[in-house]
């Protein structure tokens, strides 16, 4: 965990007699615009003590919604959608209004953004009108592109490399269902165990790496061979580096088998197979090759007694899982769902009103 509060007192010390270096060294750490602006294009963007502060706030605004009604009273989020989306929409807009916010749908396929003007120049204008701008695109490099220029929080809602926000509502229901409140949330996955199994080339993937990483968790991934399956080395080497940050940091191995990722796991967690327009024989192929990787309740068994299943949905029952794992008493792919909402709420929260910069 490269951003620890240990890591964060170390360069104060080191830094003691000037302030700017300190600025400097943080802000290569963490996406800032040097405006006291905080940008989440992936969860290794949060350091741990940061994380736990917004999940203790999503779980206390879980249970005593009422409390934050006004919370965010005049403020707007902008929400850019590229790709389609269900939970991603719904849990934003209901959040800023439960929030006493407000909340706009932008479909980028109706009028398309960096096409007549850059993204540079949007996030700049953008910066004049909305509190804070969600995207939900096809590419990191189009978030970096709204960041560059934005004085206000760009928070990537998914592109190819990572989905942060996902990240956090994981944390949530995992912690919840180990029995973690508000107040332990800084060490309340430590030496969890966690297991993911499927297509490796994927920015969930991605990013529960990332997350095992900071949190302190044991990961073990487990997927088919081939480029098309590879995970890119600039997540192994972030990974490997966020493992070595801190004593307490976690550890991230990639299995040869499903079995032996899933061998003792806490958590089980299948993501799907097929992104859209897959079809005919390329659809074919990927589904021989990812068979042997599908959490079914034969894999489940070697799974610690009390492990849940997960799944950050939407879930094809039949391909990365079966009906009888995601519909049975270890599956909590619901109770994740939710958790969209209040986690959002409480990272955006925080964002908005400056709370972390």
């Amino acid at each position: 965990m490269l951003a620890s509060s240990n890591a964060v007192r170390r360069l104060v010390a080191q830094q003691a007699t000037s302030k700017a270096p300190l600025a400097a060294a943080v802000a290569k750490r963490f996406k800032t615009s040097g405006a006291g602006v905080r940008h989440i294009t992936k969860i290794s963007d949060l350091s741990r003590p940061e994380i736990s502060s917004i999940l203790s706030l999503a779980m206390e605004m879980k249970a005593t919604p009422t409390d934050y009604f006004t919370a965010l009273e005049n403020k707007t989020l902008l929400m850019l959608f590229e790709k389609p989306s269900l939970r991603t929409r719904v849990s934003l807009e209901a959040g800023m209004t439960s929030l006493g916010g407000h909340g706009i749908a932008y479909m980028t396929g109706d009028s398309p953004i960096g096409k007549k003007e850059t993204y540079e120049d949007t996030g700049a204008v953008l910066s004049r009108m909305c509190d804070a701008v969600t995207a939900r695109v096809k590419s990191r490099d189009q978030i970096a592109g709204l960041a560059a220029n934005s004085t206000i929080p760009i928070v990537n809602a998914l592109d190819d490399y990572a989905h942060p926000m996902q990240m956090l509502a994981d944390m949530q229901v995992m912690m919840e269902h180990s029995g973690v409140g508000p107040s332990g949330t800084a060490d309340g996955l430590q030496g969890t165990k966690f297991a993911f199994c499927g297509d490796l080339n994927n920015n969930v993937t991605y990013d529960l790496m990332r997350t095992g990483a900071i949190m302190g968790m044991d990961v073990r991934v487990a997927g088919p061979k081939g480029a098309e399956f590879a995970i890119e080395q600039s997540v192994l080497d972030e990974c490997a580096e966020l493992s070595s940050a801190s004593p307490d940091a976690g550890t991230v191995k990639v299995c040869e088998t499903a079995e032996e990722a899933v061998d003792g796991a806490d958590f089980v967690y299948a993501d799907s197979w097929m992104s859209y327009g897959i079809q005919g024989e390329e659809r074919n192929k990927r589904f021989n090759m990812l068979l042997p990787y599908q959490v079914n309740s034969k894999l489940m068994g070697l799974a610690a007694p009390t492990a849940k299943f997960m799944n950050c949905l939407p879930a094809m029952r039949g391909e990365e899982q079966t009906a009888d794992v995601i519909d049975g008493p270890q599956s909590i792919v619901f109770d994740q769902a939710e958790n969209r909402l209040h986690a959002q709420k409480a990272l955006l929260y925080k964002l908005i009103l400056k709370e972390i910069v």
